[in-house]
């Protein structure tokens, strides 16, 4: 049931190569796959532990294309296999999220991608 709630939401594909930086060992874990702003779709390239939870951070633009580092405490839903030896994807749920990246992060996901 939770899960369904949480897909209602709005979600932004990223084409971009947007790295995923874990805050408690300073190391890029992935890339961002697809994000709303209750959750996002990571391309781990290191393992996760299924349940955790997690503090991330990632840069994306603002509304004037300024970066904004964004940090999210999220919790491992799910991890599957990509195609790619190495690399899984990750389902993860924001737990944590401050009111001015949350902000960012819905103006972020409501923009029209250029050329499309």
């Amino acid at each position: 049931r939770m899960i369904r709630e949480s897909r209602r939401a709005d979600r932004r594909n990223v084409h971009e190569s947007i790295a995923v930086l874990d805050t408690m060992t300073e190391q890029v874990i992935g890339r961002l796959g697809n994000i709303s702003e209750s959750g996002m779709l990571l391309g781990a390239n290191t393992p996760l532990l299924d349940d955790a939870l997690y503090q991330f951070r990632f840069e994306i633009p603002d509304r004037n294309g300024r970066p904004v580092k964004i940090d999210v405490g999220a919790h491992l839903i799910w991890v599957g296999n990509a195609n790619t030896p190495g690399q899984s994807w990750a389902g993860l749920r924001f737990l944590t999220i401050s009111e001015e990246h949350l902000v960012t992060l819905r103006q972020w996901i409501g923009t029209p991608k250029p050329g499309r």
